[in-house]
């Protein structure tokens, strides 16, 4: 059994890379987008191993604290 695992943005700021696409294998702590905020390069770690399902957001978007940014397929616990 899986379950969907939504990634959020921990601050605002602007996307600057997308590092997976829909589809993707990620293993935990794997980047999965580096956000730019008070120019600094700030990673989005993957929270858990899945499969992404969906990139809610595009390069250089800006995007507040919260915003769902990856959702992932999980293994449940």
């Amino acid at each position: 059994m899986s379950k969907q695992q939504e990634v959020r943005a921990e601050l605002a700021g602007n996307v600057y890379k997308i590092l997976v696409s829909v589809g993707d294998e990620v293993n935990k702590g794997d980047q999965l987008i580096v956000l730019e905020s008070m120019k600094m390069e700030i990673p989005v770690i993957a929270p858990k191993a899945g499969t992404v399902t969906a990139v809610n957001t595009s390069a250089d978007s800006v995007i507040a604290e919260g915003d769902v940014l990856v959702v992932m397929e999980v293994p449940t616990d």
